[in-house]
């Protein structure tokens, strides 16, 4: 689609829009359908369904009722839990947009990304995501990250120079791809390709619309594998058991696949998902804004924060002190007006506003010396724009028509370099203020008769002027965020642009004990081996580029720790990439909130200490009612199972197990708003299915030895018939499975040194009391239950007492063992390729799902004829 050059028109891009559908490879609208479908796929679940179905058609009318009734308010708890989840993950994708800048009507305005259309010409700057595949119109230094699609770690230049011939992607450098990231430079270009016809859009899709499985999922994952391989050999065991017996099959049948469905805690997809929906809304009182559900357990996970320093360890606030001449020959007046000129945005705009300044020259501007400044008597020729490669601006300016002069403003060291003989005491001065803490920008000059436009060769023979003095103090809040992390395992390095004896000054304020610094220069002369047990070791990274904080941030990862990034400038945004959880804040650059999974709406360490620790929190809750759930009814089921065969009838019916899960499950729905103990959140906490089965294992056993206290209380003492039995043993079981939650929630001595939530309180009481009333219930009759006597309850209260002192006497010893601690190290490496290239496709999502169908394009045959494949285009 060809494209004029000023740009599409409004009526064109929405016309070519309607035609190709938006630039997305993901839709983010929760569906109610695949939620119900996820929860009637259980295949238990179907056997289920099938065996009720049959013992209706045997002429088992009830029991096929009550069990189709559980079954069905099972599964509308599930569903209306899980899609109220999802509900509030597509409110929380659309409150998060991601922009570009195009050139529509002859104009440059920011729109949505999955708004680009083929023919849109994009301007693109360092730290930016390409949103689509294009076509280089121009560029000026252009490197990018292609690791993505390539694998290449290594950056490729880019040219618009048509490339000859076929040529394999790595090697078509006219074209940007989508997905892959500017490193260096800038650029202009127009789409050729959008959504899933666009080489990175093609890969996502082949994915498919669900995220890669996160840690926590894979933990999931292997939690119910084990139940599945303890649920096969109890209902194996039980129908085999039963047939030997010479009990009806259908009825052995159904008593077996309860005792599976029992065993299972059924909404434990709806307590995580509940749990994370109700982080997000916590997280965002907090003052933090998750752009995704799964980013709450990757904040949780970190223990490594790599931060900036400006604004998280200092105030933010950058004042201009002081404009320090080298020699006699220029002023400091004369100095401050020279770094006034080397600025990359015009002057006019500079002295009218600071905005698209950096906080270096917005200070400068902001100085009452600049106020004087008079930009009608400068024109400037030419400059070369700042970049974090060179650490240096340079203009071509001419003061009223005379001969014109190159100024160069930038980092001590870099401008010293370009320098002849300076005078003697430069070094020193130079030292006395970087001890003092300040932050120091170089300022030189030299003639340049002759020059209408320069290049970085020009930068050569440069005479210094002297130097212009910043300060950013140290925040007063920063020592006690810094304690904070500390408390919560995470360790914080410090990466900055700025000289080393600034940030260690810095940092000494702060009463930071530093392992060490690391200069740009020696993590470029570092191989990557060396890197990363330098960077394990190092606090503080100074004088170091994007690139290098990238790098560092990668092998972080490698390392085996769970790294996360903080940054609010262009010059952050490729370690937000690179990071497993990148944090940026609402005062940001759009780059480095673009790059950011989560935005912190004050720039504030403590603000992320709450963050993490909700993050941390949601898990400790989710395995509460694992543990909980997983032992009590292993307990339970492996009750019901020895009962089954010892017994001349069935300790419970099916439809009894069923609803007996299904009001402890329900019951537990409140355990994501639940208390969680301050250790609990000191470490990250990771999966560790062998604790998980010790524990069922301990646990367990301890509550069949009450379940077979009351069978022998109700055959013994009370001579029950059946329906007395099961009702007995149905509410000993309600009452113990509900009550051991206080004692399983937590490692301390519960409700004295750890209060539960009065939700999980009320609710808890409401399972007790319902289970206690059923069998006194017009109910009572369909569900199989008959009255009970007074004494029972007498005997009850005083078994229940004892359960809870002896689980409490178990909890200590099993927790009193080092081989206890539920906690795993991360493996080395990090997540895989598949879960980044989700999380970058996520930027380009929508709503409108039905367009996902046809803006995908041919199924295969579209590689032939797509634009950015061909070299000339």
């Amino acid at each position: 689609m060809a494209s004029p050059p000023a740009g599409l028109s409004g009526e064109d891009a929405a016309r070519r829009l309607s035609l190709v559908g938006p630039n997305a490879v993901r839709t983010h609208r929760a569906s109610g359908w695949s939620v119900l479908g996820r929860q009637l796929r259980s295949p238990i679940l179907i056997l289920l369904l099938l065996t009720a179905g049959l013992s209706l058609f045997l002429g088992d009318v009830t029991n096929s009722i009550v069990i189709g009734v559980i079954l069905l308010i099972s599964v509308g708890l599930g569903f209306s839990n899980e899609f109220r989840a999802e509900r509030a993950a597509e409110a929380l994708h659309s409150r998060v947009t991601h922009r570009a800048v195009v050139v529509r009507d002859g104009a440059p305005q920011e729109v949505d990304v999955t708004a680009l259309v083929p023919g849109d010409i994009v301007h693109l700057a360092i730290g930016a995501i390409i949103p689509a595949d294009m076509r280089l119109l121009s560029a000026k230094d252009l490197l990018c990250d292609e690791s993505i699609l390539t694998g290449e770690s290594m950056p490729v230049g880019k040219d618009p120079a048509p490339v000859p011939g076929a040529m394999a992607l790595g090697d078509l450098t006219s074209c940007l791809f989508m997905g892959t990231v500017i490193q260096a430079g800038n650029c202009t270009g127009v789409v050729v390709a959008t959504g899933g016809r666009a080489e990175f859009g093609r890969i996502a899709l082949d994915l498919g619309e669900r995220q890669p499985q996160t840690e926590f999922q894979l933990g999931l994952q292997r939690f119910s594998f084990l139940l599945l391989q303890v649920a096969i050999g109890l209902t194996s065991l039980i129908f085999i058991a039963n047939l030997v017996l010479q009990r009806p099959v259908i009825e052995s049948l159904m008593f077996s696949l309860a005792i599976a469905v029992g065993i299972t805690p059924q909404l434990l997809p709806a307590i995580v998902s509940t749990s994370l929906a109700t982080g997000t809304r916590q997280l965002a009182k907090r003052k933090v804004l998750v752009k995704r559900l799964v980013c709450i357990e990757d904040l949780g996970d970190m223990d490594v924060l790599v931060t900036d320093k400006t604004g998280t360890l200092t105030e933010g606030r950058i004042s201009f002190t002081a404009a320090l001449p080298v020699g006699t020959g220029v002023s400091a007046g004369e100095l401050l007006t020279l770094g006034l000129l080397a600025t990359d945005v015009e002057y006019a705009e500079s002295q009218a506003s600071p905005v698209g300044l950096n906080p270096l020259d917005a200070a400068l501007w902001a100085s009452a010396g600049a106020a004087s400044f008079e930009p009608g008597r400068y024109e400037r020729l030419d400059v070369i724009d700042f970049d974090h490669l060179r650490r240096r601006t340079s203009v071509l300016v001419s003061e009223g028509g005379a001969a014109a002069r190159i100024i160069t403003k930038g980092s001590p060291e870099d401008v010293l370099a370009l320098c002849g003989d300076t005078p003697a005491g430069v070094r020193a001065m130079l030292d006395e203020q970087f001890d003092a803490g300040s932050r120091v920008v170089a300022v030189a000059t030299r003639a340049a008769d002759g020059l209408a436009a320069i290049g970085p060769a020009d930068e050569r023979d440069l005479v210094l002027a002297g130097f212009l003095i910043f300060l950013d103090r140290p925040k007063a809040t920063a020592r006690a965020s810094l304690d904070r992390l500390e408390e919560l395992g995470i360790t914080v390095k410090v990466a900055t642009g700025d000289n080393p004896r600034v940030a260690e000054k810095v940092c000494d304020e702060l009463g930071v004990l530093s392992g060490g610094t690391l200069t740009g220069a020696a993590v470029e002369a570092m191989t990557d081996a060396e890197l990363a047990a330098a960077a394990r070791e190092a606090s503080i990274f100074a004088r170091v580029s994007p690139e290098q904080k990238a790098r560092i941030i990668r092998l972080l990862r490698q390392s085996g720790g769970s790294v996360g990034f903080m940054g609010d400038g262009v010059n952050d945004a490729l370690a937000l990439h690179a990071a497993d959880i990148g944090i940026s804040v609402d005062s940001a650059t759009d780059v480095a909130k673009d790059a950011a999974d989560i935005v912190l709406l004050d720039k504030d360490l403590g603000v992320l200490a709450e963050g993490v620790m909700e993050g941390r929190r949601i898990f400790a809750n989710t395995i509460k009612y694992v543990l909980m759930g997983t032992s009590s009814n292993f307990g339970n089921m492996f009750s019901a199972a020895t009962a089954s065969v010892v017994l001349s009838f069935l300790p419970m019916l099916p439809g009894q197990i069923l609803l007996n899960n299904l009001l402890y499950d329900a019951g537990q729905l409140a355990i994501p708003g639940d208390r969680v103990d301050k250790e609990q959140l000191l470490a990250p906490s990771h999966w560790d299915i062998g604790f998980i089965r010790r524990f069922m294992f301990l646990f367990g056993p301890i509550s069949s030895l009450f379940d077979f206290a009351t069978f022998a209380l109700m055959l013994v003492v009370f001579d029950a018939v059946p329906g007395e039995f099961r009702a007995g043993w149905f509410i000993e079981s309600i009452v113990t499975q509900t009550l051991i939650i206080f004692v399983i929630r937590t490692r301390r001595v519960p409700f004295f040194r750890s209060r539960p939530s009065l939700g999980l309180v009320g609710a808890s009481a409401g399972v007790v009391a319902l289970g206690i009333y059923l069998p006194f219930s017009p109910l009572a009759g369909v569900l199989g239950f008959d009255p009970l006597p007074v004494p029972f309850f007498l005997a009850l209260l005083g078994m229940a007492a004892m359960y809870l002192v002896l689980v409490e006497i178990a909890k200590l010893w099993f927790y009193s063992r080092a081989a206890q601690q539920p906690v795993l190290p991360r493996p080395a490496g990090g997540r895989g390729r598949s879960h980044h290239i989700a999380r970058r496709a996520a930027r380009f999502s929508t709503s409108n799902a039905g367009h996902m169908l046809h803006h995908r394009g041919p199924s295969r045959g579209r590689r032939k004829t797509k634009p950015a494949r061909s070299a000339t285009t």
